[in-house]
This record gives structure tokens, sequence and C-alpha cells, in this order.
């Protein structure tokens, strides 16, 4: 397989649900994390090319959450190794600086 990937992208070691801010369903977890992206471990297919408004929060080494709302595009989606479980990418369109900078620290930080 090769790799597009822009930006190194650090795994979730903790579940990180991930919510539909416009409808206020979970839907599902973050597999890994970039500054650009993410990957999603969900229930259900995601439409290709389908945008949504994302909710989730990271805590800092400090144990500190802070809440991350974002803009995304699907970019692919595939059966995951477990029945009934999909995995989707995720290319990110609209972040805050904030949210940016919070995204980005968690990265730096050394627990991978």
């Amino acid at each position: 397989m090769n790799e597009h990937r822009r930006s190194r992208r650090k795994p979730a070691y903790l579940t990180i649900p991930v919510v539909n801010k416009m409808t206020g369903q979970t839907m599902g977890r973050i597999g890994n994390l970039s500054a650009d992206g993410m990957l999603l471990v969900c229930e259900v297919p995601i439409t290709q090319g389908a945008l949504f408004q994302l909710g989730f929060e990271l805590s800092n080494a400090h144990g500190n959450p802070h809440s991350i709302d974002i803009g995304v595009q699907e970019m692919w989606t595939e059966n995951a190794n477990v029945p009934g479980q999909y995995w989707a990418g995720f290319q990110f369109i609209d972040v805050s600086d904030r949210d940016l900078a919070a995204i980005e620290s968690w990265l730096g930080e050394n627990n991978d």
C-alpha cells in the first residue's frame, strides 16, 4: 500500500468517541489522528465524499480536556477487520486555530 498522507498520524490508544454535531449521534471512535485528518472506526459505512461537522474531546498529558469542533470530508470507507464495523478516512476542511493547536499538542505528546 502506498502512503499518501501529508502528516504523521498518531493512534488513539484510549477510546475517543466522535459525535455528529448536526444530529447529536455518536458516529464512531477515532482510530488515529493527524493535523490533517483522522481515521474513524464506525458501525455504519459513510457516504462517499460526505461532509460533517464533528466533535470530540482530547485530553492533554495533564488530563485537561479540550473540546474539538471540526469540519471534515469523507475520503474513503472500507470494511474493518471486525464484522459490522467500517473504517472511514476523513480530511479536515474547517478547524479553528485553537482546536488545531490542541490537536497538534496531543500529537506531540509522548504516549505512542
